[in-house]
């Protein structure tokens, strides 16, 4: 009896953890969000701080003064700043940022650079979503994340199977990844009818556009997976009990977020 309930508690004993720090993000996060502008924007802010400050020592950068206080200082000024300069002088103290990751980096320098760069890009695209298309868009985009990160983690746990990519994220499946994919069009499909009536004008279809930020959140998560493989590290950090650091628990939302805008340019050009 005791061999049998190992396993089962070591597949879910991080959950009810997982389900606290969820909950708090959400309250947290949600508050910002209703109120938009210069909180949201705030909120944006200190998570960029984290992300740059995990992405400076996934590279092994010493702790110290620059990485622990002024790195993570500069990274959410600079998306402060850049949301409201605009580009491109905006871009430009985002690249400072990324400058200055790739300086304090003992490995991995550019690729860590060029990811802090757009871990902050992405802060400001959320930032843009809510400014132009109102709090129903933004929820729907993080709920897609939210939808495909959750069914993905318990269709992988309880059905298991063949990896998605072994070499990148050992532990990421087929079944989780495409039950992903029917989680965000499932609320794609739920919501197109309220975001159409709120006024959201689509070059794209909502079902399908979810499914591609879904799978864009899912290469979010397999790009940080590869980069901690590299790095030798199992979390970002500790600073989110029971999901690891800030980048481990947002990395699908830095992928979704970085399409947003790509897509709707490209299904406006193809329209």
């Amino acid at each position: 009896m005791t061999k049998t309930a190992e396993p089962t508690a070591g597949k879910w004993g991080d959950l009810r953890l997982r389900l606290i720090s969820a909950a708090v993000m959400a309250v947290v996060a949600g508050i910002d969000i209703w109120l938009g502008g210069p909180w949201f924007l705030a909120l944006l802010a200190l998570i960029s701080a984290g992300m740059v400050w995990e992405a400076a020592r996934l590279g092994g950068a010493l702790s110290g003064p620059l990485r622990d206080v002024a790195l993570p200082i500069a990274g959410g000024a600079a998306v402060g700043a850049g949301a409201w300069i605009g580009v491109p002088v905006g871009f430009a103290l985002l690249g400072l940022v990324a400058g200055a990751v790739w300086a304090l980096a003992a490995r991995l320098k550019h690729r860590l650079a060029f990811y802090a760069f757009f871990c902050m890009i992405a802060a400001l695209a959320l930032y843009g979503i809510r400014d132009m298309f109102g709090i129903v868009v933004l929820v729907w985009v993080i709920g897609v994340v939210i939808a495909s990160d959750v069914m993905g983690y318990f269709a992988g746990r309880v059905f298991g199977g063949p990896k998605f990519w072994p070499k990148v994220s050992p532990k990421k499946t087929w079944s989780g990844t495409v039950a992903g994919w029917v989680g965000a069009a499932l609320l794609g499909w739920v919501l197109n009818a309220k975001l159409v009536a709120g006024g959201l004008d689509l070059p794209i279809s909502l079902v399908l556009f979810s499914v591609i930020l879904a799978f864009a959140a899912q290469i979010g998560d397999i790009v940080e997976s590869a980069l901690k493989r590299k790095a030798g590290i199992k979390d970002s950090s500790s600073l989110i009990p029971g999901h690891g650091g800030v980048l481990d628990r947002f990395d699908g939302m830095i992928g979704a977020a970085l399409v947003f805008f790509p897509v709707l340019f490209v299904a406006g050009l193809m329209g």
